[in-house]
């Protein structure tokens, strides 16, 4: 009898994608394998479906097969060719029995090498900083414990003298066919092996310092260069400075986060410095040249005569370095009129003359509507704006 057209087995158009290949093939073999289906021509179906799905899963034999038809197949087709036709349950493509069990009760396509070398696990450090350390940097030491590769037996885990065995029971592969009763009939599904625990090895002598993990808890300390103008929650990735691989990966990285101690005087938002400046009534009125703190150091910041509270001067460059940039932020500096208290007679007949030569009112008005200026203004009605 003539073969079927491959695409016609299997459901699908010639134009269809390897994963609509796929998931026809998956819902064929399911229905027609043979411990499922007890149908007198079960079998031969099934073997039809594995045979389409080699040829077509393939990209090199779909392409030859889309060209030569079913010639293609032949083991004696070209040069080398395409050849090694349908071999049983055991072709290319989706690799037999166990394999057809994994996708359909166990999932997820066939299993990573237990030996491959696989990188250690990251790890993370929050480093406490002052502010002033966090505008301009600083050398920190950090240390703490981490899983490092055991010095006796460098992470082999076994006896010095002495190596790893392959297991017996899996063969290095770490995983193990198991076949069990299910109502649809006896199914294969693969697990853990559990003579080795999937690792694929099992280990005769163990060594004595690690008791055949390979892996040792250690103090590490490394130094971590704090870059100027960092802020509270950024964090720093030192690579290689986590904990230890596995099977001679490389170590995992460490996370540095930044928790940064707040200021007695300054607020900070970014590169941009802020800080509120008491200034005396008189000042505010007459003027005055004054000292303002900075990080960088004591400046000297003039104040125009007639200057009224929550006025707001910049002082170019004076803020924290730029972290993602050149130079300096700013610092604002925001003024704040202190309203006198406890004058004596002569303070309060200076203030009553001053609302006399104001003008136009009385006296009490004056010295009321003056006061009560100032308690607005520290109440919380004339606060700072971030």
């Amino acid at each position: 009898m003539a073969k079927r057209d491959y695409y016609e087995v299997l459901g699908v158009s010639k134009s269809a994608s390897d994963d609509e290949i796929k998931k026809a093939y998956r819902k064929l073999s399911k229905k027609y394998h043979p411990d499922i289906n007890k149908e007198p021509d079960a079998e031969e179906k099934f073997k039809e479906v594995s045979e389409a799905y080699e040829v077509l899963s393939d990209s090199q034999k779909r392409a030859a097969y889309d060209q030569y038809g079913h010639a293609s197949t032949d083991p004696n087709f070209g040069a080398g060719g395409f050849g090694g036709g349908f071999d049983g349950f055991s072709g290319g493509g989706f690799g037999g029995f166990e394999d057809i069990f994994e996708s359909f009760f166990g999932g997820g396509g066939r299993s990573a090498n237990p030996n491959a070398p696989r990188q250690g696990s990251d790890l993370q450090y929050t480093l406490d900083l002052t502010f002033e350390e966090a505008i301009f940097g600083a050398e920190k030491e950090v240390k703490f414990n981490r899983e490092d590769s055991c010095d006796t037996c460098h992470g082999s885990g076994a006896k010095p003298g002495t190596q790893p065995e392959t297991c017996s029971k899996c063969h290095g592969s770490g995983i193990i066919n198991v076949e069990r009763q299910t109502p649809l009939g006896r199914v294969m599904s693969r697990q853990t092996c559990d003579v080795c625990g999937g690792s694929g090895k099992v280990i005769p002598d163990k060594c004595e310092t690690c008791h055949g993990s390979g892996r040792v808890k250690k103090r590490h300390s490394v130094l971590v260069n704090v870059p100027q103008g960092v802020e509270d929650g950024q964090q720093m990735r030192l690579a290689g400075q986590g904990e230890a691989g596995f099977n001679g990966g490389p170590y995992g990285d460490l996370y540095v986060v930044f928790h940064v101690e707040d200021s007695n005087i300054f607020d900070r938002d970014g590169a941009t410095i802020y800080y509120d400046l008491p200034i005396s009534f008189v000042q505010a009125a007459l003027g005055d040249e004054v000292e303002v703190p900075t990080v960088h150091g004591k400046v000297q910041l003039r104040i125009p005569a007639g200057t009224q509270t929550a006025t707001t001067f910049r002082l170019r460059g004076k803020g924290a370095p730029k972290l993602r940039g050149t130079g300096n932020g700013d610092q604002q500096v925001t003024v704040r009129v202190i309203t006198p208290k406890n004058l004596n007679d002569k303070q309060k007949q200076a203030l009553k003359d001053f609302a006399e030569a104001s003008g136009g009112q009385q006296v009490q008005e004056q010295e009321e509507g003056f006061f009560d200026k100032f308690k607005d203004a520290f109440s919380g009605k004339d606060k700072k704006k971030k």
